[in-house]
Parts: C-alpha cells; sequence; structure tokens
C-alpha cells in the first residue's frame, strides 16, 4: 500500500505536489491521508476526486482517511464532498461527521457532477440562484459582468461534453485571500478523468501532423491559439472566450492535461506559466480565480492587482 499525506492546505498550488507523491502504479492500492488537512478549496477537492479515480483504474479501490478538524469535515459536507468520494474511496476516521443542512448555504456551487447537457443547465440554474447577488454584493461585479460569470462556467463545462468522453465534475466558492490578495475572490474548480488535450487534439487539424504533440504542445494549440478538435468554424473557442474573459477581470487560468500545465498568469500572482513533465493524470484539471473589483479613486469599479503572497485563503464571512 502507497500512503500519500496530505498538506495542511490543499488547493492548486499544493496539489502538485500530492500527485507527485501518489506517484500512481498497477496494482498498488493508494491510502491518502487527510489527517491533518486544515483547508481544502474546490480546487484541491475535485483533485482528490480525481486522484481517488485514477487510483481505482490503476489498481485496488482507494482509501481516505478523513480530516480530524470538525470545521473542515463540516466544510466538505456542505460542499457535498462525501457524497461523491464515498464511491471512489473506502472512509475512514472523520468521527462525529456532521451532516448538511437544508436549506440556505454559503456555498456557490457545491461538488456538482458533469455528465450531460441538462447537467451543464442545471448548474448555471443553481449559479444563477444563488451567485449573482454574492457576486454583486461581495465582489462587486456589475449585473452583467456577474451574469458572464455563468456563461463562463457553462462553457468550461460544455468542454467536458465535447471533448472529454467521460464525466467531470465542477465546484466553485467565494474567499477573502487576506494576505495573499487583499480581497475576495471566486475559486471555480472544473476536472474530468477524460482523454486530455492531447488525444482530443489528434488529428484534428487536415493537413497537420500532431502524433509528435506531447501534453505540451496540445495546450499551447488549445489555450494560446485556439486550436480546436472540430473542423467547423467557431465551434469548440470556449477555452478562447474563458481565457479572454478572464483576463478582463484580472483574474488567473490554468490548465493541467496529461503530463503539463499552461496558464494565464496576473500580477497579482507568481505562478509559473508553463510546465512539462508533470506526474502523468488523466483528463483535465482547470482552476480559475476572479478576484473582486476595486473601486478606483473616480468611483468605477477596475480590477486592480493586489501583492503576492502564499497563506492559505481564508473562508469569507
Amino acid at each position: 500500500m502507497k500512503v500519500v499525506t496530505l498538506p495542511g492546505s490543499v488547493e492548486e498550488r499544493t496539489f502538485e505536489g500530492v500527485v507527485r507523491e501518489a506517484a500512481l502504479q498497477p496494482d498498488t492500492r493508494l491510502l491518502v491521508d487527510a489527517r491533518h488537512v486544515r483547508w481544502v478549496d474546490p480546487y484541491g477537492m475535485l483533485g482528490l476526486l480525481a486522484l481517488g479515480t485514477a487510483a481505482a483504474r490503476t489498481g485496488e479501490r482507494p482509501a481516505l482517511r478523513l480530516p480530524e478538524n470538525h470545521e473542515v469535515l463540516s466544510y466538505l459536507d456542505r460542499m457535498r464532498f462525501f457524497q461523491h468520494a464515498e464511491p471512489l474511496f473506502e472512509l475512514h476516521g472523520g468521527a462525529g461527521r456532521p451532516h448538511a443542512e437544508q436549506g440556505h448555504s454559503d456555498v456557490l456551487l457545491e461538488v456538482t457532477p458533469i455528465r450531460s447537457h441538462d447537467d451543464v443547465h442545471g448548474m448555471v440554474d443553481r449559479v444563477n440562484e444563488r451567485g449573482l447577488t454574492i457576486l454583486t454584493r461581495q465582489l462587486q461585479y456589475p449585473a452583467r459582468e456577474a451574469f458572464q460569470f455563468s456563461v463562463i462556467l457553462s462553457e468550461v463545462c460544455q468542454n467536458i461534453i465535447e471533448h472529454a468522453e467521460a464525466d467531470g465534475w465542477v465546484a466553485t466558492q467565494t474567499y477573502t485571500w487576506t494576505k495573499r490578495l487583499g480581497r475576495k475572490v471566486v475559486v471555480i474548480a472544473v476536472m474530468d478523468m477524460g482523454i486530455g488535450f492531447r488525444r482530443s487534439l489528434a488529428g484534428a487539424a487536415p493537413g497537420q501532423d500532431t502524433a509528435g504533440w506531447d501534453d505540451a504542445a496540445a495546450l499551447e494549440a488549445a489555450f494560446m491559439h485556439g486550436r480546436t478538435r472540430f473542423h467547423d468554424p467557431g465551434r469548440g473557442q470556449g477555452i478562447q472566450q474563458i481565457r479572454r474573459q478572464v483576463g478582463r477581470w484580472g483574474g488567473r487560468v490554468s490548465i493541467r492535461s496529461g503530463t503539463a500545465r499552461i496558464a494565464d498568469v496576473p500580477d497579482w500572482d507568481d505562478a509559473v506559466r508553463q510546465e512539462r513533465g508533470l506526474p502523468f493524470l488523466p483528463g483535465a484539471q482547470i482552476g480559475i480565480v476572479l478576484p473582486a473589483r476595486v473601486p478606483l479613486e473616480d468611483g468605477s469599479g477596475a480590477t486592480e492587482g493586489g501583492a503576492h503572497g502564499r497563506s492559505p485563503a481564508r473562508a469569507a464571512s
């Protein structure tokens, strides 16, 4: 059995180390030890589901030791993480684990499966119901731009239906990044365990040889140049639209697929823009961070860069 001990904070910045430590091998059972986790965000939650799915494909059903921190357990429950983790993992611990109450929740969008166009439509409806108020009042987005948030989520989830050839998940929540950015953000995670960008784009462009492409080349083609598996003009351009809109809002978007990652990095972040040679993970893992708008002296709302920092995010009140 391979034991992987999770860091205190499980999010996009720390998840790569988790994948590297797991080093999934055939016929090796994985035990993920989350007992000392103090913080986990949507990217971390979906990352654990992705890791559990990948581990089950290579060997016996993996095990997950649940966090000992009651607040973390409560938050995971509100995010419906356990509902999706129980079919993947053999769960241990979590004494006195709470059960989510019905009614009002501060969660923008719980962990939600994406298997069909109906799932995407249902997700958009839930985000519109809860999210527009949060985005306009807490993050100071004009109503028109708050509506565009749903469009971004729809586009990125449609990519799973159009390209992945497998199911996926989406989750999003608002937090206050006190030290890292000094204001509230929306964190979005969308992941699938499908064929990945390289296989999706293989042979997509008539007359162009893609046989020698690695994961990094495929990501660059899709992310930077709008390459798609579809030959129809204008179809499959969701990634380009998402990238442009997130950039206008001063946000960050990253895509990991196979053994590579590519990102648009704003001034307030110091993440690496492109990586290759990462531990293999099937499908695609997308992370988006949208910061609250900061009013300028003339009273207009504009997104400005914040301070660098590496402190874990704190949940918004």
